[in-house]
């Protein structure tokens, strides 16, 4: 089987690439690519081992040598003639049909939605279609959005290496869900504006604080009063208990 997989995660793609390179898969062959324009992804990764693609400019040549698309956090909408004519899967880190679209672990933080990640086969609206396989994730309440997206990464992966046989076999049984919510990429943005006289509980505020806090990116933030930006996240840790009865920080 010839396999198409679409990413812009590197830390994804590199572990995926360890999965694929199994003993298991060696009658299979998996060509990679990355959004065209993503500087950042080919750079790390070596523009020899994966190529960029732009999937709207693609024609019926392209899509017809392989049997199977992966999109493993792409950033791009698959074009409609692909999701009706080949078999495409998205490997999307949120709990369908709860909080669709842009950053799923940051909306469960904020509106109390399960997390996790769901593998299912995809139609033409964003992160929708018919679930292959899911499961949820626990959200504590020391975890920032940073916290529960890794946990949901390595969920990923497992996911991968316990179904991707089926996967590529197609022997699975599709399951629709109902529609759910969905969030775009404004939501997030108008999140991260923090508004100093916004009313509210500590409690309130501190899944705000928490849903945007994504260590190494300036996420939320205020103005001063010259109008320059204060960036703000929060760092949570909890306290350990160690053998004897005693705590330990």
């Amino acid at each position: 089987m010839r396999v198409c997989v679409i990413t812009d995660n590197v830390f994804l793609y590199r572990h995926f690439l360890e999965i694929v390179r199994s003993d298991v898969y060696r009658g299979d062959r998996f060509d990679f690519f990355c959004s065209a324009g993503n500087r950042a992804f080919s750079e790390a990764c070596g523009s020899d081992a994966v190529k960029p693609v732009h999937l709207k400019g693609e024609n019926g040549d392209f899509f017809g040598r392989y049997d199977l698309f992966i999109s493993l956090h792409c950033r791009q909408m698959f074009p409609e003639r692909l999701v009706k004519e080949h078999r495409c899967i998205n490997i999307h880190p949120g709990f369908n049909p709860y909080n669709r679209g842009w950053y799923p672990q940051v909306f469960s933080i904020l509106n109390g939605l399960p997390a996790g990640a769901t593998i299912h086969e995809m139609d033409c609206e964003l992160d929708h279609g018919p679930v292959i396989f899911q499961e949820q994730v626990v959200i504590e309440e020391a975890d920032t959005s940073k916290d529960v997206y890794k946990k949901i990464q390595e969920l990923e992966l497992r996911m991968l290496r316990d179904h991707l046989p089926a996967l590529l076999r197609g022997d699975y049984r599709l399951r629709h869900t109902e529609e759910g919510n969905r969030n775009r990429k404004e939501d997030f943005a108008a999140l991260c504006r923090l508004d100093l006289d916004q009313r509210g509980t500590f409690g309130e505020f501190m899944r705000m604080l928490r849903a945007v806090t994504f260590e190494g990116y300036d996420n939320a933030f205020f103005y001063d009063q010259d109008g320059g930006k204060i960036y703000v996240e929060i760092r949570l840790r909890k306290e350990k208990t160690v053998r004897g009865g005693g705590i330990k920080g």
